[in-house]
């Protein structure tokens, strides 16, 4: 499994990051596979977690089975989180996270604000590990929080940020 290193004065953490591609429909180019875990991995040791987070994806097929199945709602979805830790990290355990990332929703998506597919795919990737660090987004001021807390972690990135980009509301 791929993993990213930093070094810093103080510390050295490891912040192991898979992107898993699942059918054809899901190709990315190797390249932009690597970028999406060096980014994540920066993402997480940037919010001040470590462990573990492997992100699938998947289709709008798949996605709409697993969002129908695990979270009892029809229709496709940008992520779904499972968070292995069982909210361990919210109090600084280590993260263990799946997530199912739609990448037919990060293609619509990116399509219709012009920017990059890797940047909305590292927004769900991103906001995944947002909710197992304790963050929720089904009120509206939580879901203010947690968009903010997003772009705070795109500019840390030196990327655009992700929220407040054009074409998102």
């Amino acid at each position: 499994m791929p993993t990213r290193q930093t070094s810093s004065a103080s510390s050295s953490v490891t912040i192991p990051m898979r992107i898993e591609v699942v059918g054809a429909e899901c190709f990315v180019p190797s390249p932009m596979a690597r970028q999406l875990e060096s980014w994540a991995g920066a993402a997480v040791r940037f919010l001040g977690a470590a462990g573990e987070v492997r992100a699938k994806l998947v289709g709008d097929e798949r996605m709409a089975a697993a969002h129908l199945e695990h979270c009892g709602e029809p229709g496709t979805t940008d992520v779904i989180t499972f968070d292995l830790a069982a909210g361990a990290a919210v109090t600084g355990g280590a993260l263990d996270a799946d997530l199912l990332v739609c990448i037919d929703e990060a293609r619509r998506q990116s399509a219709a604000r012009g920017i990059p597919l890797e940047h909305e795919l590292l927004l769900y990737i991103v906001h995944g590990v947002l909710h197992c660090l304790g963050h929720d987004d089904h009120d509206d001021d939580a879901a203010i929080a947690m968009h903010a807390r997003e772009d705070e972690v795109f500019r840390a990135l030196g990327l655009e940020p992700a929220y407040s980009a054009p074409g998102r509301g």
